[in-house]
């Protein structure tokens, strides 16, 4: 007899118990998805806030979207006037220590506080335009650094001529990070695409630590990482991905992100946007 009502019990009590467990593995997939897709959103807007100003750009190439930007480590302000005393830092007079864009100047003076230097590392002066951070040509705004290394407040760089129009009034320069040199942010793959889990085919990837100043953008490969790079996943199972870059207002443009991530049938979307300051 008591084996005959636990078979009765059993099967109700299962099913008062199957409620309450699928409810707790679906919330806790959503606060999974959603910790994934809010702390990659969060990174991406770390690394683009230290954008080189006008660095940033965007291609879409088979459905998959890429931004590409210089990341900034340090930077600060170069001398425009000739040093009123004291001793010359870039050698010869004190003339030579500011910045001369008439001239293959090579050397200025810092303002400010010292300047962190490691081997690779580069420099950008005045940065106007998407294609000039890339280039170390006469019309672009590029340079090595050549200088000692270590906290300097003298910046020693290759002597290309930097063009007329990188002269700005707020003697800002930004200083590229030779570990991360160009990054780039993508999302490969399929959108709306679901494979046989009813999972999302998509990948948010970051590359970084590659040499790709050119003036046209060049998306990586969906399955590898630029030459001499590196890369890593930030989210996977992605059903979905949207970046649009709004440079209506040049100086102070939006980055507006849409990540969905899809699991088991089950999706959440973040949007997310981030100010750029584009001011050299």
């Amino acid at each position: 007899m008591v084996i005959v009502i636990i078979g009765i019990i059993s099967p109700m009590v299962t099913l008062f118990i199957k409620r309450p467990i699928d409810q707790y593995i679906d919330i806790a997939r959503r606060a999974e998805m959603t910790d994934i897709a809010d702390t990659a959103l969060r990174r991406m807007a770390r690394d683009i806030r230290t954008a080189v100003p006008n660095s940033l750009r965007l291609l879409t190439s088979a459905g998959s979207t890429y931004v590409e930007f210089l990341p900034t480590k340090a930077g600060g302000r170069y001398r425009a006037n000739p040093s009123p005393s004291g001793t010359a830092k870039c050698g010869g007079t004190l003339a030579e220590d500011k910045l001369d864009f008439t001239i293959a100047d090579s050397c200025f003076e810092v303002l400010g506080p010292q300047i962190p230097f490691a081997t690779g590392d580069a420099i950008v002066v005045g940065s106007t335009d998407s294609s000039l951070p890339y280039s170390t040509a006469a019309s672009g705004v590029l340079r090595n650094y050549t200088g000692t290394l270590g906290y300097q407040s003298v910046v020693k760089f290759t002597g290309t001529p930097l063009s007329a129009s990188a002269e700005y009034s707020s003697q800002r320069f930004q200083v590229v990070d030779h570990t991360q040199k160009a990054v780039t942010y993508s999302c490969v793959g399929t959108p709306t695409t679901l494979d046989a889990n009813n999972d999302g085919q998509m990948t948010l990837t970051r590359y970084w630590n590659y040499w790709n100043y050119t003036a046209t953008s060049t998306a990586p490969a969906a399955s590898a990482t630029p030459a001499g790079g590196s890369s890593a996943i930030l989210a996977d199972k992605i059903s979905g991905c949207e970046i649009v870059y709004n440079v209506v207002n040049q100086r102070n443009a939006l980055v507006a992100i849409t990540l969905t991530l899809t699991r088991g049938g089950e999706s959440i979307s973040l949007y997310h946007e981030i100010h750029v300051n584009n001011s050299p």
